[in-house]
């Protein structure tokens, strides 16, 4: 054991000051950082920007139904044509003119309407000026049908019923989405983890293989000892560039928001606009809070928490295992596409499986089998976890998975033993069954 620890250490040193690793743990959230408060800022400035809408109604019925906002403008023309308000438009380079002909059938007003711009205009501008359009549109159409707009309105029913399980627990569908952004978080941090540092001991194996340096010290250390030092020596370097990552980001987070006043939270989608609209409800808003705040407290955190980190650990030192074999059976990096697609594709199929099936039926058949999957588990079972898994299914998974663990590092040392002195020659899948029954 006294091997294990000295190879543990040499290859966490070994890592945390080799230049490269140094360089991209400060580079890395820097360059991150940048790339957010770059989309941040020019976020800001499409947000800040006010466009303006000429309006050119000759039909009477509209013109008064638009409202400006703040990133809106709507201007209305009276009394000239539509060749002279184009032209006026185009002169002072408004966003664009809405043309709204006269017409006695609002049917045909309908397919008339037109909307004159420089370019494309916005998805998120044209559904605005519709649903204004078509909201009065059909208040005229139940008008001339004799039917009170109001009264339709008024009757209306909108359903919005409890959610509440078999013992009396509340839940809703916002906490739906607060458990598949908490599974598919830990899932995908995983899945990139594994990726990312798996590679680092791949690459760590085959750089001491074509150097010979492993062929002095495979001579006092037992393969299976140098297997295991190699993955937890990079692990720990990992977890550490990670942390150090974690802290950079919060630090230059809030540099750049205090001195550049660029705020990244300001990073606005179409549906993040849409939210926004809510939002401006602070009745609806406060509802929404507290709503949040009740199924975050219904989440089961503490378990989210200690099972995170077993599961988190045990597939990281799995897929670890297989890629320090792969390094092991190689002499290049280029030499490792045959083998790498084979053992993504289970990691890659946990991910969908993830997304797609967890979210739809967490407690399915096809969930829970490949919850106990050692190599989709890891990924699976922390998607189900928010959900609801018995604790026995959870321990049993660990169990399974670790016990996998420990055969899969029993199989990859027989490769590394024979494949770490094997030079200039490509193994193929039948050779590296040759090398386990040596």
């Amino acid at each position: 054991m006294n091997h294990l620890s000295l190879i543990i250490k040499r290859e966490y040193l070994n890592k945390v000051r080799n230049k490269s690793f140094i360089i991209m743990t400060f580079l890395s959230p820097l360059l991150m950082v940048g790339i957010f408060s770059l989309v941040a800022y020019l976020s800001q400035l499409n947000n800040d920007k006010v466009r303006t809408i000429s309006v050119l109604d000759e039909s009477g019925l509209f013109a008064h139904q638009f409202e400006d906002d703040d990133n809106l403008k709507f201007e209305l023309l009276k009394g000239i044509s539509l060749e002279e308000a184009k032209t006026k438009a185009e002169a002072e380079e408004v966003y664009g003119l809405l043309f709204i002909p006269k017409s006695d059938n609002i049917d045909d007003l309908s397919k008339r309407i037109v909307f004159y711009s420089e370019d494309s205009p916005s998805l998120m501008v044209m559904d605005n000026i519709e649903d204004v359009i078509q909201s009065k549109a059909n208040a005229i159409k139940l008008k001339e049908a004799g039917i009170d707009s109001e009264l339709i309105k008024n009757l209306r029913v909108n359903i919005d019923p409890q959610l509440e399980t078999f013992r009396g627990e509340e839940t809703s569908k916002l906490g739906s989405g607060l458990k598949l952004i908490f599974g598919g978080a830990a899932g995908y941090l995983l899945f990139m983890f594994i990726i990312i540092y798996g590679n680092m001991i791949m690459r760590s194996v085959i750089e001491e293989k074509t150097s010979r340096i492993i062929e002095v010290i495979i001579s006092s250390v037992k393969p299976i000892k140098l297997l295991l030092g190699k993955i937890f020596g990079t692990s720990l370097a990992g977890i550490t560039q990670f942390m150090a990552w974690v802290v950079l980001l919060g630090v230059l987070s809030f540099v750049v928001t205090a001195i550049f006043g660029v705020d990244i939270s300001t990073i606005q989608s179409p549906q993040q606009e849409m939210i926004n609209q809510v939002q401006n409800n602070p009745e609806g808003m406060e509802g929404i809070i507290v709503d949040v705040i009740r199924e975050i407290n219904n989440l089961p955190l503490t378990n989210l928490i200690i099972m995170f980190l077993f599961f988190f650990i045990g597939g990281y030192l799995l897929y670890a295992s297989l890629y320090a074999a792969i390094g092991a059976a190689v002499d290049s990096e280029t030499d490792t596409q045959q083998f790498m697609l084979p053992m993504l594709l289970p990691l890659i199929l946990a991910v969908y499986v993830g997304f797609f099936t967890v979210i739809e039926d967490p407690h399915g058949t096809v969930s829970q089998v490949f919850s106990f999957i050692p190599f989709t588990s890891p990924v699976v079972m922390l998607m189900r976890i928010p959900f609801g898994v018995p604790i026995w299914q959870q321990i049993l998974s660990l169990v399974i998975l670790f016990a996998t663990f420990i055969g899969t590092v029993w199989f990859a040392a027989k490769i590394y033993r024979v494949g770490i002195l094997m030079y200039g020659k490509k193994p193929s899948y039948k050779e590296l069954i040759k090398w386990i029954k040596y």
